[in-house]
């Protein structure tokens, strides 16, 4: 004789499969009848529901104050008119609104200061995330100019030699101290370690190794007499690249020279 019929099962499991899961499932093989059979439908699902999920659960995750926003991840590598929809995002809760922004309200501490305070505070947790803000971003998130937080946040780089971790100085993209001169004076100017370096640039340590050795590459060309043009073509890379090194060496190079002059 066979197996009993499990009734119970037939009646109530179909409630288990009513899910958003098998809505979508159901939504893919419709509109996308080539996408593959039941075993690439289902992985496809459980792809998509995994992003949806990550962005809803920031969004219920946010207390008052917070806002929820997208960052572009901090291993994104940027790549010349690349559109946002072909980057790698990151879902972000940031601290929008702190106690202490509002004591500094009421302390009538200048807008100025206050506005800066924000944009570093938002930066940094950004990065802690996994994601980075462009200066637009934070223009946005605290209603006020993209130049003006450019500005803000490049005078503090400057004052205190460090950077702010964002997309204008990690990934190179809009208005910011490039990264490749803060990694070279740091170790060159400054006599500091590679780790050391890497820590106070948010960088790897092989970023660093990598940055510094390219850089050590077009010093060398530059003093065997190669042009820029030259060394962009023995060196595989882009005039552009070659002229930002050689600004940074001859930067290097008036320092140690200004450094002798001293002594």
């Amino acid at each position: 004789m066979g197996a009993k019929p499990n009734y119970r099962r037939k009646k109530y499991d179909p409630l288990a499969r009513k899910t958003l899961a098998s809505a979508l499932q159901r939504c893919l093989a419709r509109d996308f009848p080539r996408l593959g059979g039941p075993r690439m439908l289902k992985l496809a699902t459980e792809h998509i529901l995994e992003v949806v999920f990550a962005h809803l659960h920031v969004r219920d995750a946010v207390r008052h104050g917070q806002a929820a926003w997208t960052g572009i991840a901090i291993q994104q590598r940027t790549v010349r008119r690349q559109r946002i929809e072909d980057m790698q995002l990151v879902p972000l809760v940031l601290d929008l609104v702190t106690p202490q922004d509002i004591e500094a309200l009421i302390a009538c501490e200048p807008a100025q200061q206050r506005l800066l305070v924000r944009c570093l505070r938002l930066c940094r947790q950004a990065y802690e995330q996994g994601g980075l803000l462009s200066n637009c971003d934070l223009a946005v998130l605290l209603g006020t100019g993209d130049s003006a937080v450019a500005s803000l946040l490049t005078a503090w780089e400057r004052e205190h030699d460090q950077l702010v971790p964002r997309r204008a100085t990690l990934h190179d993209v809009g208005t910011g101290l490039t990264h490749k001169r803060w990694i070279c004076w740091k170790r060159y100017g400054e006599g500091k370690t590679s780790e050391q370096v890497a820590r106070e640039t948010y960088h790897s340590l092989e970023a660093v190794d990598r940055y510094l050795g390219q850089f050590d590459r077009v010093r060398h060309c530059r003093r065997e007499g190669l042009s820029q043009q030259q060394i962009a073509y023995v060196l595989g890379c882009s005039p552009a690249l070659v002229a930002e090194y050689a600004t940074i060496d001859a930067e290097l190079q008036g320092q140690s020279k200004e450094g002798s002059d001293d002594a």
